[in-house]
């Protein structure tokens, strides 16, 4: 069953004072893949801004934008509706000496390292590998992985902030999509399976209602290498269906980032983010 979902994505920025100029990059945008056909996306700043738009390595759209005008409040409203048509999940294929072929290694690289974000305590490290020795193949240990993660880590909004490490969120057993995702990422690329992390929007009902918008947020999820990219949800333990919108993927949080940048004037800021998701068709 596919769905067509409309994600209205707004992010307020408040100065204390007046910021002189503001330059960023916004990760914001959909992209066509075989799973979801971007209908309509659009990105909106205000105050008016000067704006580039390109593709980064990892294959995101990416709107870099500057506002010099000097400004008290910057908002950012990113539109997009969707069509999103998940296939059934796959059974795991690859063998062990299949994921550590030199073409497999060598291809996905980027997606065996171990930054700061996902490296693992070496009491995660050791049962990651402990699942990995317990199944003969790699997609059912990823699986075994994500629903022990799910299981032994609550979760818990407040608990870690965007610099949060996964190391951090298994000793205090606690954290948000984010954190579930980096431990997950981090444990798998320890026993040798190219993973990568992916951001997007989830529709939070379960049977959404066509007409009715509600109130969303961004999440995160994982992709591990199968011949193919497996996409798996550690914080909900499931598959992703057609309620989910992906924006991007990177090694982790940092390659994804919905907005970064740098504002200069005033001293501090505040940031408010609300996320509405409408299900069209």
């Amino acid at each position: 069953m596919s769905m067509q979902l409309r994600v209205v994505h707004t992010t307020t920025f408040e100065y204390d004072g007046k910021a002189v100029a503001s330059y960023n990059q916004a990760r914001l945008t959909p992209v066509t893949t075989p799973e979801q056909i971007v209908v309509h996306t659009r990105l909106e700043v205000s105050p008016k801004p000067w704006t580039f738009t390109y593709t980064d390595y990892f294959g995101t759209v990416v709107t870099a934008f500057e506002v010099v005008d000097p400004h008290d409040t910057m908002t950012v409203t990113a539109t997009s509706t969707v069509q999103t048509n998940r296939p059934a999940p796959r059974p795991a294929g690859l063998t062990w000496e299949q994921v550590a072929a030199r073409d497999v290694s060598d291809r996905w690289t980027e997606f065996l390292t171990l930054p700061d974000l996902v490296a693992p305590p070496a009491d995660f490290a050791q049962r990651a590998k402990q699942v990995a020795a317990d199944h003969e193949l790699p997609g059912d240990a990823a699986r075994d992985l994500c629903a022990m993660v799910h299981d032994e880590v609550e979760y818990a909004p407040g608990a870690t902030d965007v610099r949060g490490s996964a190391a951090t969120a298994w000793q205090q057993r606690g954290g948000v999509c984010q954190d579930l995702a980096h431990l997950v990422v981090g444990g798998l690329r320890t026993v040798g399976i190219p993973a990568r992390y992916v951001s997007g929007y989830l529709h939070p009902d379960p049977d959404p209602v066509i007409g009715a918008t509600v109130t969303g947020s961004s999440h995160a999820w994982v992709e591990w290498w199968d011949a193919g990219w497996h996409p798996f949800d550690p914080c909900h333990d499931t598959e992703p269906d057609d309620r989910y919108v992906s924006l991007a993927h990177g090694r982790d949080y940092t390659d994804v980032r919905p907005i970064s940048g740098i504002y200069s004037g005033a001293a501090t800021s505040r940031m408010t983010v609300a996320v509405d998701v409408t299900r069209l068709a």
